[in-house]
């Protein structure tokens, strides 16, 4: 295990929000991601309405810790699949999902995003995008899908290339809902996880199931054999 700063959990008068704060650039770490995972079980067991995810300032997260992904391609794998199961429990969540994008957001930072059913960005400069084929890695089936539904589909071959996007930008993409001023980013998606919370949960869940289920259980399904013939990333 590491020392660096996990996750933090809150629960807001009935908002589970998650906080992504190690000083840095919130890179996700094994030790992260089984964390991330925990918290979800908690929200649901401490019967949240809605969930928020938050960065820091300036930083939502720069994705894969980049020590695990260049260690070793085993390493590498092990990572990715940890966090691509993740991610795919994200987007399927039974509750509604808020992104609080304090700042850049980048591979699985951005795949975060796209995995939330809300994301609210702030107007700060910053780099939205999926950029594994700028660092020389191919994107996993499980991204390509989930930003296929995500991402509009003027900007999908864009950006499953390595396209990078400030927040106006990402907003016309599919990464981001809408864009606030910086100070107002927490409160905008707070507002939206209470009204979406006032939703019938198990109305929201099972629609949001059924729209998602089949493509989620073909990645997971996919994820281990499409893992196999990966490389890491170039540096």
């Amino acid at each position: 295990m590491t020392d660096a700063p996990v996750p933090i959990f809150t629960l807001d008068d009935g908002i589970a929000v998650i906080t992504l704060d190690d000083g840095k650039a919130n890179a996700m770490s094994t030790d992260v991601i089984v964390t991330l995972d925990g918290l979800l079980d908690r929200a649901l067991a401490e019967q949240a309405r809605a969930l928020v995810i938050i960065g820091r300032p300036g930083k939502f997260s720069a994705g894969f810790n980049l020590a695990e992904m260049t260690e070793s391609v085993e390493s590498m794998r092990t990572l990715v699949a940890r966090g691509g199961s993740w991610l795919l429990r994200l987007y399927g969540f039974g509750l509604p999902t808020v992104a609080a994008c304090t700042g850049h957001a980048l591979a699985g930072g951005a795949l975060t995003l796209l995995g939330c059913d809300v994301r609210i960005g702030a107007d700060v400069a910053s780099k939205i995008g999926l950029n594994e084929v700028a660092i020389g890695m191919p994107l996993p089936k499980f991204a390509v899908e989930l930003a296929r539904e995500r991402i509009t589909k003027k900007a999908f071959p864009a950006a499953i290339m390595g396209a990078v996007y400030d927040p106006a930008g990402a907003t016309e993409a599919g990464y981001l809902d809408e864009v606030v001023p910086e100070d107002q980013v927490l409160a905008r998606a707070m507002a939206e996880a209470r009204r979406l919370g006032e939703l019938r949960t198990g109305a929201y869940a099972r629609t949001k199931a059924n729209a998602r289920h089949a493509m989620i259980e073909a990645q997971l399904a996919d994820l281990v054999h499409d893992l196999a013939s990966m490389v890491g990333p170039e540096v």
